[in-house]
């Protein structure tokens, strides 16, 4: 999933990217690596990410909703 953000966006910093949610809130949050840019990030088929879990029983969806519930810098959507 990490990949195809990076493949997608272009991000700033992509090399230095650490490819999880923490780093993807410093990215869109705070301009970290990863930073896609004054963007609106759109995650088509996000359904799918459910079955991914992340730890302590998260799945990669519901933490990407946490994030683009909360997120001011960068509007995303998870379609």
């Amino acid at each position: 999933m990490w990949q195809r953000y990076i493949d997608a966006a272009k991000p700033a910093g992509a090399g230095l990217f650490g490819r999880n949610l923490d780093a993807f809130w410093d990215a869109i949050e705070h301009g970290g690596p990863g930073w896609p840019g004054e963007a609106k990030l759109v995650f088509r088929s996000s359904s799918r990410l459910a079955a991914l879990e992340v730890g302590s029983g998260l799945s990669l969806l519901e933490g990407l909703r946490r994030i683009a519930n909360e997120a001011t810098q960068t509007q995303i959507e998870l379609a």
